[in-house]
């Protein structure tokens, strides 16, 4: 259920779009402002450091991890509940609106960082592996050229879906709370939602419901890459469709092997397989059909599609606002 007026509603997440897209994260803003992904890292952490205790027993570590969890995440949507009141006070207010929630959504830094690994590919293996080091938790060391390629394209495709398409959709049904609850799941889930022995169970209840939190999105950003790469020349999206069917569900992870392998089919790629995580090797599927010799064409091949899959996106938006007007 909405929790505000669709038309305003709409109107500001259409906007906040155009606004990301124009200006993304403005570093002479945020070196003044702590913005609020930092924000929830920033507490998430600090709890992770106090009540963390890897000798205290499995589910003692579990429930804390959950308590500290759930503050993060309600006090991330008290505040943009109190934000939103405040907004709808105001007749224009919807543009206050937009531009918070404008700082939740992440196409325009998303673009920027893969096009950089892409530069520095061009340049040379070692600018490659710094620059997607930034985008990726796989050992850069262990990439050659076109696993850095391959590592930039499955970023692009990945964060598409957790970076735009999961904070617009649960911006739809929930508003700006909605929007900033995500946002925490998601960093709670970045900075203690590991596979390892020391996040294991602290961690548990942060990964488990990232994974429910991105099951939509993932499967509806996946569409979207494929709906792009159909408007593109040169792409495949057949085959993207089929690699999607087939492929996705034998990811290591249970979200974001759609959208990967949409992309790798679109571009006709492999994509995922065998990688590198602190040392050790994880032994994952193989997304797509085509040669994993990714480049840094492939690169910009893949943000092609990432800014028509934005496109589609604000047309469901547009096309959303006029259904429910």
């Amino acid at each position: 259920m909405l929790l505000m007026d669709p038309a305003p509603l709409l109107g500001a997440l259409l906007l906040a779009m155009a606004v990301d897209a124009l200006f993304g994260d403005p570093r002479w803003l945020w070196r003044h402002l702590v913005h609020p992904v930092v924000g929830m890292g920033w507490i998430t952490a600090r709890l992770e450091r106090r009540w963390l205790d890897p000798a205290m027993p499995a589910a003692d570590q579990a429930r804390r991890g959950l308590i500290a969890s759930l503050l993060v995440i309600g006090l991330s949507a008290t505040v943009a509940l109190a934000v939103q009141e405040l907004c709808a006070r105001s007749p224009v207010g919807w543009v206050v609106l937009a531009l918070a929630m404008s700082t939740l959504i992440a196409a325009r830094g998303l673009y920027q960082h893969v096009a950089v690994v892409a530069a520095g590919l061009e340049q040379g293996l070692a600018q490659g592996r710094r620059a997607v080091a930034h985008i990726v938790g796989r050992d850069p060391a262990s990439l050659d050229a076109h696993g850095v390629a391959r590592a930039a394209i499955e970023s692009t495709a990945e964060n598409f879906a957790d970076g735009v398409v999961a904070p617009l959709l649960w911006g739809v049904l929930f508003g700006l709370p909605g929007m900033a609850a995500y946002k925490a799941v998601n960093t709670l889930d970045s900075v203690i939602g590991h596979r390892s022995s020391r996040y294991l169970h602290f961690g548990r209840f942060a990964a488990r419901l990232d994974d429910v939190a991105n099951w939509l999105p993932a499967r509806f950003s996946a569409v979207l890459i494929l709906g792009a790469a159909l408007c593109l020349p040169g792409m495949t999206s057949g085959a993207g469709w089929r690699a999607m069917w087939r492929d996705a569900r034998r990811h290591r992870s249970v979200n974001a092997g759609w959208p990967e392998a949409a992309m790798a089919g679109a571009l006709g790629l492999r994509l995922a397989g065998p990688r590198r995580y602190a040392g050790e090797l994880v032994d994952d599927a193989w997304m797509g059909d085509g040669p994993a010799a990714a480049t840094p064409t492939d690169i910009g091949r893949g943000l092609r599609v990432l800014i028509l899959a934005c496109g589609l996106t604000a047309a469901v938006l547009g096309a959303l606002a006029l259904f429910l007007a």
